[in-house]
């Protein structure tokens, strides 16, 4: 696990263009720049070659969009693949909602992702296993997670990371568990989404897809889990600001101090 890739990703602050949903733009935007990434978003298809020529990498979020908005995201995710940027899906209720799911595998089918980051009935989706998910929740199922997450990285040919109380990073072949993390994670709606972008600037940075997505779910479970401990009584909304603000200060010392996965 190379957790000094998060002090070279302060020092390159790599752009990272992202095609957010309006629930969490705001959320997405400042975690990145708080970790010291640089985030840049847009909606205008006629400015998506120049923009994912600015950028290091690229995430699309499919959490909200509409038939004008899917055509930018096609647009998007064939340019950063033709000229070779980083890439990161998170398929944000696919696994809910059978129009987000062929929406999705027709995209899926248009450019091919780096990384793929989801929540269980998300990733159990893409994967075509029987998982009753619950909106943007994870939702329930009986299956073994690894065996979903690495079943999803194979049939899509890339990185997978299933979130949850353990996030669980693949490539199909290599796999590793993050044991760190809060459970008020959950209770905020934008963290998935942040955690993707994230990713994102990783992957800028560091040429293994594999290696970028678990130092990333690495450092961002630590930091949630170090707001938690140095603030037990925090609560839902005093949560995002204490971790934007450890987003900025936590060292890559705090986290190897605590860091737990195997």
């Amino acid at each position: 696990m190379k957790v000094d890739l998060l002090n070279e990703l302060r020092k390159q602050n790599p752009i990272v263009f992202n095609i957010s949903n309006f629930v969490t733009v705001q959320d997405v935007a400042n975690g990145i720049n708080a970790l010291g990434a640089s985030p840049i978003m847009s909606e205008e298809v006629g400015e998506a070659e120049e923009m994912v020529g600015l950028a290091s990498a690229v995430c699309l979020n499919l959490g909200a969009f509409t038939q004008t908005q899917v055509e930018q995201i096609r647009t998007v995710g064939r340019l950063a693949n033709q000229q070779k940027r980083p890439l990161v899906v998170d398929p944000v209720a696919v696994g809910a909602v059978h129009y987000r799911k062929r929406i999705t595998t027709g995209l899926l089918a248009d450019f091919h992702p780096d990384v793929i980051r989801g929540n269980a009935g998300e990733i159990a989706a893409l994967a075509d296993v029987d998982w009753q998910a619950k909106g943007i929740d994870a939702g329930e199922g009986s299956g073994d997670l690894v065996t979903i997450a690495q079943a999803c990285a194979k049939k899509q040919g890339c990185v997978v990371i299933l979130s949850g109380p353990t996030d669980i990073i693949t490539d199909g072949t290599r796999t590793t568990k993050v044991l760190n993390g809060t459970p008020l994670f959950q209770v905020h709606v934008g963290s998935g989404d942040m955690l993707s972008s994230i990713v994102a600037a990783f992957c800028a940075i560091e040429e293994d897809s594999f290696e970028a997505a678990q130092t990333a779910c690495l450092v961002f479970a630590a930091i949630g889990q170090l707001v938690v401990k140095q603030s037990p009584d925090v609560g839902a909304g005093s949560f995002i600001v204490k971790l934007l603000d450890a987003l900025q200060r936590t060292t890559v010392a705090d986290i190897s101090a605590i860091a737990a996965y195997e």
